[in-house]
């Protein structure tokens, strides 16, 4: 799927590599899970769908979701990342909304949640901009939103 010069495609043996080399601010390392980390729960959840996030055809960032429903009735983002060179282009944001399209073209859903850390503004602002709501739920350290969808 693509929007503009942003697009984003399942993980293959082409770009995982690549993907596992982006990196964060250190401020926000503390706030998730390496891609390889993330890629190797994906080999052992068959749930789990990773992707890469593309810039003008270059590998930025990172995201993966849930393809069955958990906690909160809802499909679950489990990742999203951009490359610390990469932030603050809207990337990020425009990479969720294709995610947030085609999930809603391929599962049945009504409800997508993400969880993040409380002091993690910059996700807190992406996903506000976006309709996810905080209905004060919290998992662990980690508080999540909702977003209502209607499926096509």
């Amino acid at each position: 799927m693509k929007a503009n010069n942003v697009k984003i495609e399942e993980l293959s043996a082409e770009n995982w590599y690549e993907c596992c080399q982006l990196e964060l601010t250190p401020d926000q390392k503390e706030f998730i899970e390496p891609n390889a980390i993330s890629i190797a729960q994906s080999k052992f959840d068959a749930t789990l769908k990773p992707f890469a996030i593309y810039f003008e055809e270059k590998i930025v960032g990172f995201l993966m979701f849930s393809t069955e429903p958990e906690e909160l009735q809802a499909y679950w983002v489990y990742r999203i990342m951009v490359d610390k060179s990469y932030q603050g282009k809207g990337i990020g944001k425009a990479a969720t909304v294709l995610m947030i399209t085609h999930m809603i073209k391929r599962l049945d859903i009504t409800r997508i949640a993400v969880g993040y850390h409380p002091d993690n503004k910059g996700a807190h602002h992406l996903y506000e901009s976006l309709g996810f709501v905080d209905h004060g739920d919290r998992f662990g350290r980690e508080m999540a939103v909702v977003k209502e969808v209607t499926s096509t």
